[in-house]
C-alpha cells in the first residue's frame, strides 16, 4: 500500500501518480489535498503520510512544489527516511543505500513521463543487505532517539 500526499504545488503531479498507481494495480492511500487549494500547507500533508508510514510500515509518495519542504517535514517524523529523488538514478540509490520509506518529488520540476519512471524504479529497487548500508541506517535511527 503506498500512501500519497501533496499540497496545492504538488497535486496535478499527485493526481498523475495516483491514476499512474490505478493503471499498476497497486493499492494506495490519498491523504490530500485533494483540490487545489493555494492556501494549503505543505507540512501538514507531510506529517500525514509520514504518521501513515510507520503506522502501516508501508511507502509514501510526497509531492510540493519543489519537494524539499515535504523532505524535510516528512524526515522529522521517527522512523521516516524520506528522499527527494529527480532521477531514476537517485530513486534507486535512496532505496539501495537508505532503504527509503517515502519518496518526495518536485510538482513544479518534475515531468509526469519521468515521475512515472522514477515511482517504478522506486518501488521496485530492494534494500541492500550490505553490512554497511545496514549500520549506517543504524546510525540514523540512533540520531532519532538522542
Amino acid at each position: 500500500m503506498i500512501v500519497l500526499g501533496s499540497d496545492h504545488a504538488g497535486f496535478k503531479l499527485k493526481e498523475h501518480i495516483r491514476k499512474f498507481l490505478e493503471k499498476k494495480g497497486c493499492g494506495y492511500v490519498d491523504m490530500g489535498t485533494y483540490k487545489y487549494n493555494k492556501t494549503d500547507d505543505y507540512p501538514d500533508f507531510a506529517k500525514k503520510v509520514a504518521m501513515q508510514v510507520v503506522k502501516d510500515k508501508s511507502k509514501g509518495i510526497l509531492v510540493c512544489g519543489s519537494g524539499i519542504g515535504v523532505c524535510i517535514a516528512a524526515n522529522k517524523v521517527k522512523k521516516i527516511r524520506a528522499a527527494l529523488c529527480h532521477d531514476v538514478r537517485s530513486a534507486k540509490a535512496s532505496r539501495i543505500d537508505g532503504d527509503t520509506n517515502i519518496l518526495c518529488l518536485s510538482g513544479n520540476r518534475t515531468k509526469k513521463d519521468l515521475a512515472s519512471k522514477i515511482v517504478t524504479a522506486w518501488l521496485n529497487t530492494k534494500p541492500s543487505n550490505a553490512v554497511r548500508h545496514k549500520r549506517r541506517i543504524k546510525k540514523i535511527a540512533k540520531i532519532e532517539n538522542a
